[in-house]
């Protein structure tokens, strides 16, 4: 029994240390997608930033213009969730936070309207396509976020609004702060709510001549202004998802090396205790046969 026992401890360590190569091998892999979706969230937001401050400046300059993207409705009577998770798993509680805070949201809506899902991610496509419905999805993006995707994507929601399909859409995505630290965000995006005037920093208020005219440029840069809020959410959720899948697999192999610590602990245990045994049996035995030959 005791050789039986050494041997099944001897098979769970060899299959855990299996398990740890992959988990290590995946850590790494995540590590160097990354530092390539980090640098990519980053150079995205100065342009964001500022097509936010462009887009207030306008808005002051632009008085009583008129988009369909700038109409609200009288009567919300169904939402739209745009929901960017990964395609994938094994990346802790990144996916699960994102749905969390849609549902969350969702319940939080106190005219209880209509509700439909355009999923970017098979994550979020398999989680409310039998739950909520999906309207639209958006699976195997691959690792590099490409702006032609986020141009379908935000080309499907101006429509639907314009074509008065859903009287409002939300962005739910992941802001990525650290490796260790991803916030679950929820932002309107559609009718637009221009930026205060008060975003502008001081060394950016200046005046500008515009030509075109200032209305102009604003009704040209409103759909760009909603393509660009969806791509940086797009190149956020990516180094979030890295991040938490690179966190993920280092606790995956740190715990798998514990596990194997404590196994090989018990297994040299019951090897000592089978030693033990036998030694003493092959002692009882010797002291039978100096009995015997008295």
């Amino acid at each position: 029994m005791a050789g039986a026992g050494v041997k099944e401890l001897k098979r769970r360590i060899r299959s855990i240390k299996n398990t740890q190569q992959i988990t290590s091998a995946m850590k790494m892999v995540a590590a160097a997608k990354l530092r390539r979706a980090q640098e990519a969230a980053e150079k995205s937001r100065p342009y964001t930033e500022t097509l936010k401050g462009t887009l207030a400046r306008l808005v002051g300059l632009s008085n009583d213009v008129e988009h369909p993207l700038l109409v609200k409705r009288d009567e919300v009577r169904k939402v739209g969730y745009i929901v960017v998770t990964s395609d994938r798993g094994l990346c802790g509680g990144y996916n699960t936070n994102i749905i969390r805070a849609t549902t969350d949201s969702i319940g939080a809506d106190d005219r209880k309207p209509e509700n439909g899902i355009i999923a970017v991610g098979r994550k979020s496509r398999d989680f409310f396509r039998k739950r909520i419905g999906v309207e639209a999805e958006y699976i195997n993006l691959g690792d590099k976020i490409n702006y032609s995707d986020a141009r379908e994507i935000t080309q499907y929601v101006i429509n639907a609004y314009e074509n008065e399909e859903v009287d409002e859409i939300y962005l739910v995505y992941a802001k990525f702060i650290n490796v260790l630290r991803q916030v679950p965000t929820v932002v309107k995006i559609l009718p637009i709510e221009p930026p205060d005037q008060g975003s502008i920093t001081e060394e950016h208020n200046v005046e500008y001549i515009y030509e075109p005219s200032a209305e102009t440029i604003l009704l040209t840069l409103l759909p760009r202004y909603v393509g660009s809020q969806i791509y940086h959410a797009m190149l956020e959720g990516k180094a979030s998802e890295q991040g938490a899948r690179m966190t993920a697999m280092g606790n995956a192999s740190q715990n798998a090396g514990e596990i194997i610590g404590n196994l090989t602990l018990k297994m040299n245990k019951v090897r000592q205790a089978a030693i033990t045994d036998e030694i003493l049996d092959i002692v009882g035995g010797a002291e039978a046969l100096n009995k015997g030959g008295k």
